[in-house]
């Protein structure tokens, strides 16, 4: 491999990936936090005006669910405690991105905050992706090439991994919900 072929990937230079990904990023949080705003705008809109039944109802009860999930109070306490650093912080997260810009839209953080908080998350989401990412992805199709058995053995122990990680945490979250019996005081007769 040569210098030049370190800043191409797939035969996409490296800035125009970043440039894409970072585009495609900015889209999806922007359009996640409307939809967080239209929603409290929606509920101020049904509460003065009761419609009866309809598709924004069956909506608002999907989204009472949602808000109800444990990763959409994660997202709402941390846009509630962090604010724009949370946001900013989201773009390095799994499975919270979503609730965190959905929040942000939520507590109707101002957009102009959310715009400055989503640059740099979004610029660093990118490079990462541009970069280890893509490669991750080339190094995979490039082991399949060599040796489809060596990539089904890697990507199986990559799901055991991920299967036992998982599996540690729903235990460790049944452990601690657990109610605890009180106590019964001994008869004292």
């Amino acid at each position: 491999m040569n210098v030049r072929d370190a800043y191409h990937l797939g035969g996409v230079p490296v800035g125009i990936a970043i440039v894409g990904l970072f585009v495609i990023v900015m889209a999806r949080s922007h359009a996640t936090y409307w939809a967080g705003r239209g929603v409290v705008r929606g509920a101020q809109g049904t509460h003065q005006h009761d419609r009866g039944p309809g598709w924004w109802h069956s909506t608002m009860d999907r989204l009472e669910q949602w808000t109800s999930t444990s990763a959409a109070q994660k997202g709402l306490g941390m846009v509630r405690r962090w604010g724009a650093l949370a946001v900013m912080l989201a773009y390095l997260t799994v499975g919270l991105q979503t609730a965190i810009f959905a929040s942000a839209g939520l507590v109707r953080m101002p957009y102009l905050r959310f715009t400055l908080a989503s640059i740099p998350g979004a610029l660093v989401w990118a490079v990462v992706w541009a970069t280890i990412g893509f490669g991750a992805v080339w190094g995979a199709l490039n082991l399949f090439d060599a040796s489809p058995w060596a990539l089904l053995a890697g990507v199986l122990v990559l799901a055991v991994v991920i299967g036992g990680l998982v599996w540690f945490r729903l235990s460790r979250r049944a452990r601690r919900d657990v109610p605890v019996e009180p106590a019964v005081p001994a008869d004292p007769a």
